[in-house]
């Protein structure tokens, strides 16, 4: 009988190795956990109970909500949803100095949302305030500095393909608990962010952006309501326990041209 300390302390060893020789980290999980259910048990039955967990583990209707969220999120970022959300955003921050930064700290709350990704998040916002940042004056590695900081809020808010894989592979926790859970610490993380930001942006005289102006700000907030509603249908669907997590990120694909 092999002492479950050092099955263990092997099952740690492999994948760490494995992770600092650069194997995927897919592979360093698959090889890792093989190789100590080697050492616990017999040949034979090791090959039966990897073969069988790796199919069972995949066998789940939930599971298919990942690729809906991922799909959702590149279609949102070809239809200009990004961009809608990013002139929402400005409405409350444009007269703060530093107003890009803050900005693009609440569309990428406001997009991982939607998403479910903490990458589309950053490459959707990332894509569209870095570059306006830097012709505004900002330093650049600023400006990436607070796109990258801000990302995990699209993976803390929900709805988030992280939670819905974390709830399936522990076997029974509840996705809206998660989601509840999600939804207090992104914002913490968001105002966070925007605080550090304030004491950056004061200490190197970041400028106002913009103004904003009743007839602009009249047509962002009705542009930005199909965006906004979004929001609302998803994460309240599956916190409420309206919908399943995987019908939720259909819904882009019809506003996607509205």
């Amino acid at each position: 009988m092999i002492d479950p300390i050092f099955a263990s302390c092997t099952l740690i060893a492999v994948f760490v190795v494995l992770l600092a020789m650069g194997a995927p980290i897919g592979i360093c999980i698959v090889i890792a956990s093989f190789s100590t259910m080697m050492l616990v048990l017999p040949f034979d039955i090791s090959m039966f109970a990897t073969a069988q967990k790796m199919f069972s583990s995949l066998d789940s209707f939930a599971l298919l909500a990942v690729p809906f969220f991922v799909l959702s999120g590149v279609i949102m970022n070809s239809g200009g949803i990004a961009a809608r959300l990013v002139n929402f955003a400005k409405l409350f921050t444009g007269k703060l100095p530093g107003s890009l930064s803050y900005t693009n700290i609440v569309g990428n709350m406001m997009f991982g949302a939607i998403s479910g990704s903490a990458i589309a998040a950053s490459t959707s916002i990332g894509g569209v305030m870095v570059p306006m940042s830097a012709r505004e004056g900002y330093d650049r590695g600023f400006a990436a500095a607070v796109n990258i900081a801000s990302a995990p809020t699209g993976m803390l808010i929900p709805p988030t393909t992280a939670f819905i894989l974390y709830a399936l592979a522990s076997g029974g926790t509840s996705i809206a608990a998660l989601f509840a859970g999600g939804l207090v610490a992104g914002v913490l993380w968001g105002v966070g962010c925007m605080l550090v930001t304030l004491v950056v942006a004061k200490r190197r005289n970041y400028r106002v952006f913009f103004t904003v102006q009743k007839g602009m700000a009249l047509k962002v907030a009705v542009e930005a309501i199909p965006s906004l509603l979004l929001i609302v249908i998803i994460v309240g669907g599956i916190v409420q326990g309206i919908s399943p997590p995987l019908k939720p990120p259909r819904l882009p694909w019809c506003i996607r041209y509205c």
